[in-house]
């Protein structure tokens, strides 16, 4: 009896050390590279967004939802990661109607130019690491992975991510239980400036089609929304680089006009959100800083207001909470 008693506690401690040991070496995405929080922060928000904001940095950099709070009463949500990925966006968003349903889903046309040439396992990790396990994140790391990958490295960490046991840092420590967020309901606060001197010479492509790949899953993303009774709003969000082609926005609006949706391209309106690149962007036009998004979330916040049936819900308790958090991080 002894020795069977002895022998389950053993396979007890076996299972809690290698737990405490895949923990333990999963990146922690708090202090370095905060953006493989981004995906995970969503789990502990309110989860009554009636507006659900998809796509790569071109989103979390540029839309604040604690300004289109202040501004208009909207509640939303970015839903944003690192170069995400068309199919990512799909699944990302079919895990959040798992959770709520918004009136209205905003998805950034950009991450269009992320073709197959772009899978990264680094990029995977940082949209896929932490998402809550769900039928959805099997089938996200099923579109996801490159070659190299392997599914179980996704379900057991410490496969991919052993030879880190003698790279430990504070950060693995510090946050070794602990999971604060890293945004404000999913927007990054950066206001570092670095002005846009030069943008790099336009080069010629030889080839202006997005991949079929992607087309496929924008489609899915429509669908899904009609399927659902959900307004879909596609944007060209305020980045000057990379290059958004003209070839690029005559199929947009070909698209949206025959799928029956809608678009709006915020780069061609800079000038009247007010944007200046030599001081809103935090390196060189690629993406906006605390400023610009400030500028550009106050624009999108009114035109949301005047095109679509959104509730204000100024003054809600939780919100303003958040509010005077975001306010004194300002």
């Amino acid at each position: 009896m002894k020795k069977i008693f002895r022998l389950i506690l053993i396979i007890i401690i076996f299972i809690l050390l290698f737990i405490f040991f895949n923990i333990l070496v999963k990146p922690k995405y708090k202090t370095v590279l905060i953006e493989g929080s981004l995906i995970s922060d969503y789990y502990k928000s309110e989860l009554d967004h009636e507006v659900i904001i998809l796509g790569d940095c071109e989103v979390y950099a540029n839309f604040s939802p604690m300004e289109m709070y202040k501004e208009k009463g909207i509640k939303s949500y970015v839903r944003g990661s690192s170069q995400q990925m068309l199919w990512q966006s799909y699944y990302i968003l079919k895990e959040t109607l798992n959770y709520e349903k918004p009136k209205l889903v905003v998805f950034s046309v950009g991450a269009l130019r992320n073709g197959e040439d772009k899978i990264n396992e680094a990029y995977n990790r940082l949209a896929i690491d932490n998402m809550k396990w769900s039928k959805e994140k099997v089938d996200i790391i099923k579109a996801s992975m490159t070659d190299e990958e392997s599914f179980l490295s996704y379900v057991l960490p410490i496969l991919r991510y052993h030879e880190r046991i003698s790279e430990l840092s504070e950060e693995d420590i510090n946050y070794l239980f602990k999971n604060n967020t890293v945004s404000y309901n999913g927007f990054i606060i950066n206001k570092e400036v670095k002005s846009l001197e030069n943008l790099p010479l336009k080069k010629k492509l030889p080839s202006y089609d997005f991949s079929k790949r992607n087309l496929e899953y924008l489609d899915k993303i429509v669908k899904l929304c009609k399927d659902n009774g959900i307004k879909l709003l596609l944007i060209k969000a305020p980045s000057v680089y990379p290059y958004w082609y003209e070839e690029h926005e005559e199929f947009i609006k070909a698209y949206t006009k025959d799928k029956e949706i809608d678009y709006l391209n915020l780069l061609n309106l800079t000038d009247e959100i007010g944007i200046d690149f030599s001081t809103d962007t935090y390196d060189g036009g690629l993406h906006l800083n605390l400023n610009g998004a400030i500028k550009n979330s106050k624009y999108f916040a009114a035109y949301l207001k005047n095109h679509y049936e959104l509730t204000d819900y100024k003054n809600d308790p939780i919100y303003d909470k958040l509010l005077e958090n975001y306010e004194k991080q300002k």
